[in-house]
């Protein structure tokens, strides 16, 4: 029997949880995991009590044709990475992984070309998290330490602001 590592366990879950968003584009689903232990989970979709995408069976960034990664603004979704650190005490992220994976929308095929948006990145550095690992195929990721996000301050654009 091969055992499957531990990096790709821990992106099998946040695949699993990406299964709950819903958006239409995308579905996003984030673990955070500190000492081998899963401490939240979160995935992309309105918030609470109000009505979804896929409720809705609108992307009013999709009727608007807005590229990928711009005018987040416009989304209902609050993103899986901020649900994600909602749901976990800082202390607890303090040196933790957000493991992070993508399911296109249409294909249901793993999206591994994908980032923090400028705005949970600034969530992810302050929850203390230290590294971020996204899911580019089913056995392969890349691995961000967050460290980096803080040396190079252009990562975090400022857009229009």
């Amino acid at each position: 029997m091969q055992r499957r590592d531990k990096i790709n366990y821990y992106l099998d879950i946040a695949w699993t949880v990406s299964e709950r968003g819903t958006c239409l584009r995308r579905n996003f689903g984030a673990i955070i995991v500190n000492n081998d232990e899963i401490i939240s989970t979160g995935f992309n979709g309105a918030p609470r009590g109000r009505e979804n995408c896929c409720d809705r069976d609108l992307c009013l960034r999709e009727k608007m044709n807005i590229p990928k990664g711009q005018r987040m603004e416009i989304c209902r979704s609050v993103h899986a990475e901020a649900n994600c650190i909602i749901s976990a005490s800082r202390r607890d992220m303090l040196g933790a992984t957000l493991y992070l994976s993508c399911r296109d929308g249409n294909t249901g095929e793993i999206d591994g070309n994908v980032e923090p948006c400028s705005m949970c990145k600034r969530l992810i550095i302050n929850s203390g998290i230290s590294a971020v690992i996204i899911r580019s195929t089913k056995d392969e990721y890349k691995t961000t330490l967050v460290e980096k996000w803080i040396e190079n301050d252009d990562t975090i654009a400022s857009e229009g602001y």
